[in-house]
């Protein structure tokens, strides 16, 4: 095999995307349209790499030479927020796709070659499996030691959906189906749309964000993605009466339906409007033929664990590899955590109007 890297081009997004639909480890955050919307929302530069196989082709870009790998690489540099390549940021997977350990290697090795070119203090992938390429990952120049180091704290949350919601309803313990039907019982509705509920998702995400001590995203980053994924991407509202009290998005590929974001006021929790956006967004998934419903990611044993646990969702980890260059990985100290304690509380007094415009100004150079 002859194997030769390159960063894409708009016209190789079709090929990119048939690679990713084809691998059987894709995700959502594979596709090409990624590239798209984090462009658009907070101009990152991004480094989406592609490995070719010439091996039959006297010509080395010939438009007929098999895609046999991927990367996807955002580069996020602050000077307090740290200057590094994520695959990709803001959401839990990414990482290298790659028909054999050699393309994987190589997609790689040349990842680090171009974040020691731009000077990129480390390189993030966020991956389902491990690489096993990370033990033979060499540097290119000696004199620049890198360290890997991999963590894998945190699960993926998944549920095995049955052929219809009935059956799952079915599956529930009593208890669970009790406070299903309870917000029901309070005269709260849901509703699934598109881009026309955008304002009314954002309100609530905007607030609850506040209160949960975090930058609130770019309304832009829903908008694009509402538009790069229009055929399948929607948003789910809970309201009482006319007022929206709970919100989320859900994206699907292949057979897994994603919800990257979902939020709920806290002053209604007494109406338990959470469990009946979350029984909506299953409900959908079963009965649109999907196989797994993904609650995103969770630390065992913590409060959001146990909640998606009740409904049966089951843990898988997640491999996040950190490449570091020069620098030895940063150990978070009790005083660190403290500051950033502090931090969040700061932000949870502020006004609502001032995170809106503070919050995306902020988030985009965090890669959580």
């Amino acid at each position: 095999m002859r194997i030769i890297v390159k960063q894409v081009e708009p016209n190789d997004s079709v090929a990119w995307d048939a690679y990713v639909n084809a691998h059987p480890q894709a995700t959502l955050y594979h596709l090409y349209n990624w590239k798209n919307i984090i462009e658009k929302t907070y101009a990152h530069k991004t480094y989406y790499m592609i490995a070719i196989d010439s091996s039959n082709s006297t010509n080395p870009i010939n438009p007929n030479n098999p895609v046999v790998g991927i990367l996807p690489l955002v580069h996020i540099k602050h000077f307090l927020f740290g200057n590094s390549f994520i695959s990709i940021p803001f959401f839990d997977l990414g990482g290298i796709l790659a028909d054999n350990d050699e393309v994987e290697k190589t997609l790689l090795s040349e990842a680090v070659k171009l974040a020691q070119k731009l000077k990129v203090k480390n390189i993030e992938l966020r991956h389902t499996q491990p690489l096993s390429c990370l033990r033979e990952l060499n540097p290119p120049n000696p004199s620049k030691p890198i360290t890997v180091v991999t963590k894998s704290h945190k699960v993926r949350m998944l549920l095995d959906c049955p052929e219809s919601s009935e059956e799952l309803m079915k599956s529930f313990k009593s208890k669970l189906r009790s406070q299903i039907k309870k917000p029901v019982k309070e005269g709260l509705k849901s509703k699934i749309g598109g881009l026309e509920l955008i304002d009314d998702f954002y309100k609530v995400f905007l607030i609850n964000m506040r209160d949960l001590g975090s930058p609130v995203h770019s309304k832009k980053l829903m908008l694009c993605l509402l538009e790069e994924f229009s055929e399948n991407a929607n948003i789910v509202l809970v309201y009482k009466g006319d007022e929206v009290i709970a919100c989320s998005l859900i994206v699907g590929f292949k057979d897994t339906l994603e919800n990257p974001w979902a939020s709920a006021l806290r002053k209604y929790s007494r109406l338990s409007p959470n469990m009946l956006l979350y029984w909506t967004m299953q409900k959908y998934a079963c009965d649109n033929g999907y196989r797994y419903f993904d609650f995103g990611r969770s630390s065992p044993d913590e409060g959001a664990y146990k909640f998606k646990t009740q409904w049966g969702a089951k843990p898988f980890p997640l491999y996040w590899h950190y490449i570091f260059f020069n620098d030895e990985p940063i150990n978070e100290d009790a005083s660190e955590k403290s500051k950033f304690n502090k931090a969040i509380g700061y932000w949870k007094k502020l006004p609502v109007p001032a995170t809106k415009i503070l919050g995306p100004t902020i988030r985009k150079y965090i890669g959580l």
